[in-house]
């Protein structure tokens, strides 16, 4: 995939170390950094648990630059090692754990992923950092805009400014991990980014997630849960997009600083469904059931479910020149079109694990 966007013409080759790279937005933004920077330095940490997939970086096995290594965050020693025999002067912290509906079933794993494994990274970063005096070096904590908490249906959307009020276990723990990556800053000077994005679509992402569940649920001819009324609004970013806007706060960014990505496209959860399927009529000719919207099915809410999520990207627009560039409309038929030609990539994914935490969720 080849993006076109404005960057100074020299620039120094960067080696990345990237968290979290073989799950959803982390995939996709290494295979983006790779195919625009092809002289870069890639090294993938990935602890491959249930939403990281090898497969996602398939492409890139073979490339001289690029580096997988299999390990957790919270691995001190494997930090430290990675950092220096790799020289790292960048680090793209995606690695989380980020079903809402999990950190309910679950909290523990989302406290020592996202709190102590940030900890953990920043820890060896600002070592590494000191001990190097790297020059150009950056730690780019990727996070969300759910710590943010839900907002009434005429209140503005979140800016950087906006108070922290998480409802859920997820998002007090990706809150706590941004206060860790800010401290950072402002304690040690350590130069870190914190972005928040919204609810991110597209290629890849693990089916659970809402998009993808409904996705591949109309095509195997199962019911499409909705919770509680439907009328929960989200802010969808297409993921492509979401990579540039990292790729522009890398390179363009002031450490220090926060910037909130949006996609611009506020939607209810049940209209967004019924785009779903709409594209599922059209673009899957053997649907077992059709049309699609006859499997929708209205679930139990689930606790602590914010309301509306809606982002203000007006400062990183007005700074670094960045801006959506896909509409909902368009984000969704390649989305749709993507999980349609790509059986391969999610059947094996279903598994009984799978099917055991869906029954848990949503009988």
């Amino acid at each position: 995939m080849t993006h076109s966007f404005s960057n100074d013409q020299v620039r120094t080759p960067r080696r990345l170390l990237v968290t979290g790279g073989a799950g959803f937005i982390g995939a996709n933004f290494v295979l983006h950094w790779c195919d625009r920077y092809p002289d870069d330095r890639m090294v993938v940490l990935d602890a491959l648990t249930y939403a990281g997939n090898r497969n996602n970086l398939a492409s890139l096995a073979e490339k001289e630059n690029f580096r997988f290594v299999e390990g957790n965050i919270c691995d001190r020693a494997l930090v430290d090692r990675l950092l220096q025999e790799e020289n790292i002067d960048t680090v793209a912290h995606f690695a989380a754990e980020s079903h809402v509906d999990r950190s309910i079933l679950g909290p523990g794993a989302f406290v020592e992923t996202n709190v102590v494994g940030t900890f953990t990274l920043l820890e060896a970063f600002r070592q590494h950092w000191k001990n190097t005096s790297l020059a150009s070096g950056l730690f780019l904590h990727v996070s969300t805009d759910e710590v943010y908490g839900t907002l009434g249906p005429d209140d503005p959307a979140f800016t950087e400014t906006t108070p922290y009020a998480p409802n859920s276990p997820y998002s007090a723990s990706k809150a706590g991990s941004d206060h860790l990556a800010r401290a950072y800053y402002h304690t040690y000077g350590m130069p870190t980014i914190i972005t928040n994005c919204s609810n991110n679509y597209g290629p890849y992402q693990f089916p659970e997630k809402l998009i993808p569940l409904m996705c591949i649920n109309a095509l195997i001819g199962k019911n499409l849960p909705v919770y509680g009324d439907g009328q929960n609004i989200r802010d969808w970013l297409f993921v492509l997009d979401h990579c540039l806007a990292l790729d522009t706060v890398i390179h363009n960014g002031k450490p220090g600083e926060t910037y909130n990505i949006g996609g611009n496209n506020e939607v209810k959860n049940i209209d967004l469904v019924h785009i779903l399927c709409d594209l599922m009529d059209e673009l899957a000719p053997n649907l077992p059931v059709r049309p699609c919207k006859d499997l929708i099915t209205f679930v139990k809410d689930r606790p602590g479910h914010d309301r509306r999520y809606a982002i203000n990207s007006t400062k990183l627009q007005t700074e670094l020149g960045w801006k959506p560039s896909v509409t909902v409309e368009e984000g969704m038929r390649k989305t749709v079109q993507w999980y349609l030609n790509n059986e391969d990539w999610w059947k094996p994914l279903l598994s009984e694990e799978y099917q055991a935490y869906y029954s848990k969720i949503y009988s």
